[in-house]
């Protein structure tokens, strides 16, 4: 009987059955939080755009002082290249604990556009909503040292969500087990990565160079949002990710639509011909063998997906439009296969600047997302040899030679960033019991058992440099416009998540 128990519970759950470590941890919270906050919007404050160096090492510090007011024993971990953001590393030895834990978040925060956020609020000057924007919130005023906090209210800006909050979900956890005298049961690492939006390109030369130090049994990873119902969820995988840019160019210089128009190519209504023959009208990928080396889930991992909670309807009412990709299929179905996304197209102006003209050049960001089985390099190369089959001469140079262009009639420049694989952590693993079993702990409502998230992480590297499983438990709100303009954190999601946390690492 027993050895089919594990299976059973997990794919109906557990019973709800809130541990009384979370309401010690809410007490604290609650006694706490102006303080809690005010350290957050600290954080908040710091530039953090991972292609800017300053603002990187100035939040790398502003961690690390963090991490010592709490205790830690703290470094930089630095890759094999110059200039690399470090990762900020720390370690709790606990008496007598069997496991050890690395908790993953990033400090590092997508590119910014001021002019793109609402009026009143400005990336790194974080502001208090009532309510989410698209809900009429309106600023705030910051709330002062003994004011009660609406957990409902929102804080707008830059990597309130992804990742700061992870950063500081993970480090007042531990903070409130040490305030409340309770150790923990299993060895902590903390890592903060800093260039996970670039891709954690140098991740790799982390991980190998400090591989002693960074030993584990588990990585747990605080990384993007809850499901779309609310409920909590524990995600055993994430997609991977490759990106690339193609171009396709025509006359060596602007011409006058009108002198030169019907004649003379047009490569936007190229690239727009070219990007829509890569898929069909209900958004599958036309490519060869585009899903061809999908590895097919397990029985366990398709009742897990069977009992995840329908949004679909709530999804589109919330952004507004009828009818969906996929043919029928629904959401979750659907973030578990390979995507190939249109990121940005650029040719000539529009609006106020625009002009009559016929550019000489259009260009696409593409962004393709992988599932377990796929290979970067090959998924981006299928692509490649699709715009081949459609008469395009490809090439990497920036530069088009005139011998080119009076050779070939269509000519596109494709490159092909670095990219990595998906990964996927068995359900029924004990430890992945273990996991679940505490994030129950923390909620009276079930939890989301997902066994990949549509987002992308690098964390095939955790097993292939480390041979170390990895678990996602994320805590941000969904409608939390991450990597986009108007980002920002419901402040309950902050609190649900230091709850979260303290359970994981008492587990």
């Amino acid at each position: 009987m027993k050895r089919y128990l594990l299976p059973l519970l997990l794919i109906t759950g557990f019973a709800s059955a809130q541990s009384p470590l979370v309401e010690q941890a809410r007490n604290y919270r609650k006694a706490n939080e102006n303080a809690l906050l005010s350290e957050f919007m600290g954080l908040l404050s710091i530039p953090n755009v991972v292609y800017d160096t300053i603002g990187i090492q100035k939040t790398a510090t502003y961690i690390v002082k963090m991490m010592e007011a709490r205790g830690i024993k703290t470094q930089l971990l630095d890759a094999t290249t110059k200039g690399v953001p470090p990762a900020v590393y720390g370690e709790v030895n606990v008496p007598n604990a069997t496991k050890t834990v690395i908790f993953y978040a990033h400090y590092d925060g997508q590119p910014v556009n001021p002019n793109q956020w609402a009026e009143g609020i400005e990336p790194f000057k974080s502001v208090f909503l009532d309510a989410s924007l698209e809900k009429g919130g309106k600023i705030i005023p910051a709330p002062k040292a003994n004011e009660k906090i609406n957990p409902e209210w929102r804080i707008y800006g830059r990597s309130a969500s992804d990742d700061k909050a992870g950063v500081f979900s993970i480090l007042t956890a531990y903070e409130v087990l040490t305030k409340l005298g309770i150790q923990p049961s299993v060895n902590i690492k903390f890592f903060f990565e800093g260039e996970e939006e670039a891709g954690s390109t140098h991740l790799s030369e982390i991980l190998e160079k400090h591989k002693d130090k960074l030993k584990s049994d588990l990585w747990v990873i605080c990384d993007g949002p809850v499901h779309q119902s609310g409920k909590k969820q524990v995600v055993f995988g994430v997609r991977g990710d490759v990106n690339m840019e193609v171009k396709v160019y025509a006359s060596k210089r602007p011409l006058h639509s009108g002198h030169y128009g019907n004649w003379a190519p047009n490569p936007a209504m190229l690239l727009s011909k070219l990007l829509a023959s890569m898929k069909d009208d209900n958004g599958r990928v036309l490519i060869k063998d585009f899903y061809d080396d999908v590895v097919p889930f397990t029985e366990t991992e398709k009742k897990a997906i069977a009992k995840v909670p329908p949004v679909d309807e709530q999804m589109r009412n919330e952004l507004g439009f009828m009818r969906a990709e996929g043919g029928g299929k629904s959401l979750v179905e659907l973030i578990n296969l390979p995507s190939l996304n249109i990121n940005g197209i650029s040719s000539a102006n529009v609006g106020k600047m625009a002009a009559n003209v016929i550019p000489v050049s259009a260009t696409a960001a593409l962004d393709l997302r992988l599932v377990l089985g796929n290979d970067a390099q090959r998924q981006a190369q299928k692509v490649i040899d699709h715009i081949k089959a459609q008469g395009y001469y490809v090439t990497q140079n920036e530069s088009i030679t005139d011998e080119e262009r009076m050779k070939y009639p269509l000519i596109a420049r494709v490159t092909t960033g670095k990219g990595y694989n998906a990964q996927r952590t068995k359900m029924d693993l004990p430890i992945a019991q273990n996991v679940i079993k505490a994030v129950k702990s923390s909620t009276n409502e079930e939890v989301v058992l997902m066994p990949s998230l549509g987002g992308s992480l690098p964390l095939f590297l955790f097993e292939k440099y480390l041979a170390t499983p990895t678990i996602t438990v994320p805590i941000a709100n969904h409608d939390n416009n991450q990597h986009a303009e108007n980002e920002n954190i419901r402040i309950q999601n902050i609190w649900n998540g230091i709850e979260t946390y303290v359970a994981l690492m008492k587990m």
